[in-house]
Parts: C-alpha cells; sequence; structure tokens
C-alpha cells in the first residue's frame, strides 16, 4: 500500500545531528528538519550561535540540544558520538555541514592550509560519518547528507576565489558521497549530498553588504538571485526522508542555476 505524500516527508521520531549547525546554511538545515518534525542535536564550536538556532527551535515547539565540538579533532568526534548516544539513544539523520576555507594564491597555498581544510571537510566528515552509521547499522538504517559546494565543479581563477584546498575537498566530499552510497547501501544507511550555490551567509560577505556589489554578482545566477532559508530546507528535508528512499549518491546543487551557465 502507498504512503501519502505528506507521511513520506515527516520526520516524526527520529534524530538529527547538524554538524556547523548554528549559523548560516547549518542553521537553515537546522530548522528544516525541525520543522519536519525531527529532534535535532546542533552540533558547532561556537556556544553562541548554537544556544541561539536551538531556541529558535524551541520557541516553535520543536525539539533540539545544543553540542560543542570540533569535528576537525577525532577525539572530539569520539566524545560527541558517545554524548548523541546517552542523549537521544543515537542519531537517524547525520547532516555534515561543518567546513572551512583558506584563502591563499595557489602557487603560494601553504600545506598546513591545506591540512586544515582537508582535516575538517573531509576527514572529520568521514570519520563521524563512519561512527555515527556503526550505530544506523544497529537500529537498521539511516540517512547521512554530506554538504559539499557547487565549487566541486566550477572553477575560478584566484582574483576570485584563492581557494585551491576548498574546491579540492569539496569535489572529494562529491566523491565520497558516491563511494559511501554504494558500500553501505547493504546496511539501508543512504548517503546523499546537497551542492549548495551562492547562499547570503557569512561565506558571501565580500558582497553582500554592498548593494552595487551583490546586485552585479547576482547578475550572473540565472534566477538573478541569491539563496534564502527556504530555498535549502525543504532539499535536507527530502533527503532526510522516506520521500526520497530511492535516491543514493546523488549530490543535488542547490544554486539557483549557475552551474548551467
Amino acid at each position: 500500500m502507498a504512503t501519502h505524500t505528506k507521511a513520506l516527508f515527516d520526520l516524526s521520531g527520529l534524530t538529527a545531528l547538524v554538524t556547523g549547525g548554528g549559523h548560516g546554511i547549518g542553521r537553515h538545515l537546522s530548522l528544516g528538519l525541525a520543522e519536519a518534525g525531527a529532534a535535532v542535536l546542533v552540533v558547532g564550536r561556537k556556544p553562541g550561535p548554537l544556544a541561539e538556532t536551538v531556541a529558535s527551535i524551541e520557541s516553535a515547539g520543536g525539539t533540539a540540544w545544543a553540542e560543542q565540538a570540533d569535528v576537525a579533532d577525532l577525539c572530539a568526534i569520539d566524545a560527541l558520538v558517545a554524548q548523541s548516544q546517552a542523549r537521544c539513544g543515537g542519531v537517524d539523520i547525520l547532516v555534515n555541514n561543518a567546513g572551512m576555507v583558506w584563502a591563499a594564491p595557489t602557487l603560494d597555498y601553504p600545506m598546513a592550509g591545506w591540512d586544515k581544510v582537508f582535516n575538517l571537510n573531509v576527514r572529520g566528515l568521514f570519520y563521524l560519518s563512519q561512527q555515527i552509521a556503526l550505530g544506523m547499522r544497529e537500529r537498521g538504517g539511516g540517512s547521512i547528507i554530506n554538504i559539499s559546494s557547487i565549487s566541486a565543479w566550477r572553477c575560478a581563477p584566484d582574483e576570485r576565489e584563492p581557494v585551491v584546498a576548498y574546491n579540492a575537498s569539496k569535489g572529494a566530499v562529491v566523491t565520497l558521497t558516491r563511494d559511501m552510497a554504494v558500500k553501505l547501501a547493504g546496511d539501508n544507511i543512504r548517503v546523499n549530498g546537497i551542492a549548495p550555490g551562492p547562499f547570503l551567509t557569512d561565506m558571501m560577505n565580500h558582497v553582500r553588504h554592498d548593494e552595487q556589489k551583490l546586485r552585479a554578482f547576482e547578475s550572473g545566477i540565472p534566477q538573478q538571485r541569491c539563496g534564502t532559508e527556504d530555498d535549502i530546507k525543504g532539499v535536507v528535508v527530502f533527503l532526510a526522508s522516506r520521500a526520497s528512499a530511492f535516491v543514493a549518491g546523488q549530490t543535488l546543487a542547490v544554486d539557483g542555476g549557475w552551474l548551467c551557465t
């Protein structure tokens, strides 16, 4: 018997863990999952944004907890996984959103910066996914959603984007998403990704506070605008829910058509 469409998107009774969940796109993702019924463990390094996101979820009638952790630190990940088990009994939905950028010209790019970017964007992402997936397997399955970027495919000269390690790391996340989806499918763990384009978060500070620069930037996007909270919430709910039960290994670009240009 088929399931009603509304029920397919319902996350009631499930627990989600969102890294980098206190601000920017991570905050949007946390709110979207909570609005769909999930209890959300909001993870990040800074207590202020975590507390604000949790308060927003709770004021709307949802359930959320804040947990400070640096997911570039494997010991911190071990503690986070143990805490999630103690607090929530396990995680059904993992959203790997935490990431960082280190800017420097390509031919002068320091390996210390490269390692810092990859330790968080790829190494930490994989280790957390591995540890959470062990629990998902015991409980019969789950959904892992990796946040990549259209920078995995869209390149630019150093004059515009001197962030070679960031772009490479996001490309690695796309491939890791595909490979883990195949390897974990037998455990009923779905692995998919989201590749955001331009959203008005801190990463857009170089243009978002200058109306003229922002309009010039947005003119290159087919939809002539940057993304908003509503543009990303539905996507993460789709990938977290039974609505995407037959979707695996995919990374969905959410970019107003920018990659098509």
